[in-house]
């Protein structure tokens, strides 16, 4: 019994003294804030069906985001066209009001990279409008990775004679990954890169989790936010495809924020942009 009684001391001794085992350590991921366009807005009160903006004017910042994981790249969102970038005073789309300009083509950002699309893995959007799908057809080689109601939606009979459906038309005999159902999608299998369904805006709006070695989780919002009295009035744009999923999708995001102790980037918002390092500078 003595013996086996020193036997059991001798390796809970030993249990003490061996270190730790050592955390997994995180992936090596960068993300990258790319100017992908501006927006002068003539009237904010589209953003807001309460009539609380009507009348107010702003430049918001259209940015596209590039992710670098060790496992692949994934662009999201695509910005508005860069062929915008040849009209000095850009453009005035009919019914919208506002000016929309691109200073730098997306291609050129990514050179800066020495990436081409055609090196981009995975793109991926938070809804098809045009400012957020601008470029998709350069990533027609990509594993296109989409809500299945959206994809619906961009590509039922009254989508194909919109505005935006030049901008994505390729990606219609893509690669094509579906997020059926209400489920997340974890982009490289990790859990670092996360598609979340965020309805309401559209009928298959997204948004983007990114879990960061220092910086810690960080949430691309998408059009969940045009403007910084968005999420603090919780306003609806009145173009909105569903208001109550909208206001359930804010919801969502509030609980995610206090969950994780996320950051909130309101993609449109341009001190939200100013705060990323500035391109070529990645947050990691």
């Amino acid at each position: 019994m003595r013996r086996n009684l020193l036997l059991a001391s001798a390796l809970m001794l030993m249990a003490a003294c061996t270190p730790p085992a050592q955390e997994a350590a995180a992936p090596d991921i960068q993300l990258y804030a790319l100017d992908c366009g501006l927006v002068n807005m003539n009237d904010l009160g589209v953003f807001a069906d309460d009539g609380s903006m009507n009348g107010q004017t702003r430049e918001l910042i259209v940015p596209c985001y590039l992710i670098r994981h060790p496992s692949g790249d994934l662009i999201w969102d695509t910005g508005l066209p860069e062929a915008l970038a040849d009209l000095p005073n850009g453009i005035t789309p009919d019914g919208f009001p506002a000016t929309l300009s691109v200073p730098v083509r997306l291609s050129a950002q990514l050179a800066q990279l020495n990436l081409t699309p055609a090196d981009i893995e995975y793109v991926s959007v938070s809804h098809y409008h045009s400012d957020h799908s601008g470029n998709l057809n350069m990533f027609a080689a990509s594993n296109w990775i989409v809500d299945a109601e959206e994809r619906s939606r961009m590509f039922s009979d009254e989508a194909r004679t919109g505005q935006e459906f030049p901008n994505y038309s390729q990606l219609e005999t893509a690669n094509t990954t579906r997020i059926e159902g209400d489920a997340d999608h974890d982009v490289f299998g990790d859990g670092t890169v996360t598609i979340i369904q965020t309805p309401g805006h559209t009928p298959g709006h997204t948004i983007l989790r990114v879990n960061l070695a220092n910086a810690g989780p960080v949430l691309i919002t998408g059009d969940m936010y045009h403007l910084a009295e968005t999420r603090e009035r919780r306003l609806v744009p009145g173009f909105n495809f569903d208001r109550a999923q909208t206001l359930a999708s804010m919801d969502k995001i509030d609980a995610l924020e206090s969950s994780a102790n996320a950051r909130v980037i309101r993609e449109h918002v341009p001190e939200d942009f100013a705060a990323l390092p500035r391109f070529p500078e990645a947050l990691n």
